[in-house]
Parts: C-alpha cells; structure tokens; sequence
C-alpha cells in the first residue's frame, strides 16, 4: 500500500490563552490528490494549514512529509517548507520588487539557482497563467487576481511536493474568483497535490478528491465531493450545508 505524502497524527493545538483550536486532528493526504478542507469561521481551518507548514508550533500529535517527521524540526524547517509551499489569502508580494524579482528571489536565495534558470522557469508559469506581459511591473500595477495568480507561481517555483491554498480567493471580487480558481483546476489536472481550505462551495465540487469537513478543531466527516454534498452523514454537516444553501439563496 502506497504511504500517503502528508500524514497528520492526534495534532492538538492550543492558545496561550488555553483555547483549543485543534485537537486530536488526524488526517492524510495522498500524492496527486487535491483534499479540500472546509467548515465554519473559527473552527481551525488555517490554524491547520498554519501548523502544516510550521508557522505555528502543536502542542501535540506528529507530522508527516513524505514519511519524514518534522514536528520537532528546527534547525532545517527551511528545507521542510521547500516541500510543503504555501500561498495564503494576503499575496505578500514585496511592492519595491518587480514581478520577476518577487518570483526569483527565493529560488536565487534559499535554493541558490541561478538567475537566468530561475526566470526561465518563471516565464513560463507567467505566461501559463497569462501574466507573461506583466514579469516587469510592479505588485502595485496589478489586480487582486493577477497578485494572487502570481503568488501561486511564486510557491510553485520552490517545487514544492504540496501546495497548501489558505482561502485564496476570499479578498477577490467574482470574476477575479474565476481567474484564480481556474489556474487552480488546471494545476488538479497536472496532478499538483494540494490541500485547499475554502468557502467556495462549488469549487470545492469541482477540484476536490476528497471534502473533509471540519468543526470545533476535529475531523467530523470526510467523504468524495460527489458523496459529502449530497448524502452528508452527520448532523453537523447537514446543518452546515443547510445553512450554507439558505444564504446563497437569499444572499
């Protein structure tokens, strides 16, 4: 049987102010496969991916990254986030930097590639997401869904072996949505492993291999996409999803 890519073991997080964010978290996450994590604000979403990538320290539990465990990694947690790339909702993008600098300087910096390879690489997911003509301006010049597209470049330049989406299209208007959600499907059909955290229900359908719902910090039901929004099996999720139907209705 084939060892999943990340493996998430009883991950307990908790607050200096003793709140529990997460706990006794378990999940997995396979190569090639895209597992969207959603559920209601607070209940740990991007706490999760936080601590996936060790933005956050746990409290307790193990992480897995292609069977080697870093929970306790401190010296070389750089090397550990070269594989686990993570593109958050803000785009980060350094504004006195152009396009092309704000997308080599980590390959030139952390993994000491060489320039010219380096924006070779980049023009080339530039013009896969159609901002090629854009390498040369500033963060500034662009709009919230070409920033985002290029924060996604961004991660991907570290070829990383997953990709963690934190809520990526939650500051953009619908049809800058469109834009980024459709470089994401792309990357599903190249076989990108990703784990997305989302509150676009309908991508959500469309990109995930697997939906894990979450609530209070634990894993409540897992299921397809086909399965989890159709014939949901908790109460907690119906309600979830009852709720989320109402607002879009009347929303």
């Amino acid at each position: 049987m084939t060892k999943p890519l990340l493996k998430v073991e009883h991950l307990k997080k908790i607050y200096p102010d003793g709140g529990t964010v997460l706990q006794d978290l378990s999940l997995t996450v396979n190569k090639g496969e895209v597992v969207v994590i959603i559920g209601p604000s607070g209940c740990g979403k991007s706490t999760l991916l936080r601590c996936l990538n060790r933005l956050e320290d746990i409290n307790e539990g193990t992480l897995q990254i292609a069977g080697e465990e870093y929970e306790k990694e401190q010296k070389n947690i750089h090397k550990i986030r070269e594989k686990i790339g993570m593109v958050f909702q803000s785009y980060d993008l350094f504004s006195h930097m152009t396009i092309i600098d704000n997308l080599t300087l980590a390959p030139r910096k952390v993994q000491n590639r060489k320039r010219e390879e380096a924006e070779v690489e980049a023009d080339k997911l530039l013009q896969r997401v159609g901002l090629l003509d854009k390498r040369d301006v500033y963060p500034r010049q662009l709009s919230g869904g070409q920033k985002q597209r290029v924060a996604i470049i961004r991660a991907l330049l570290m070829h990383p072996q997953i990709l963690l989406l934190d809520e990526i299209t939650a500051a953009l208007d619908p049809e800058m949505v469109r834009e980024v959600l459709q470089v994401v499907l792309d990357l599903a059909e190249t076989g990108m492993t990703m784990l997305i955290v989302t509150h676009e229900m309908e991508f959500a359908k469309a990109v995930a291999d697997r939906i894990i719902f979450l609530d209070e910090g634990k894993v409540v039901e897992e299921d397809t996409p086909q399965n989890f929004f159709k014939y949901p099996k908790t109460e907690r999720a119906k309600q979830f999803l009852h709720g989320f139907k109402y607002i879009t209705r009347n929303g």
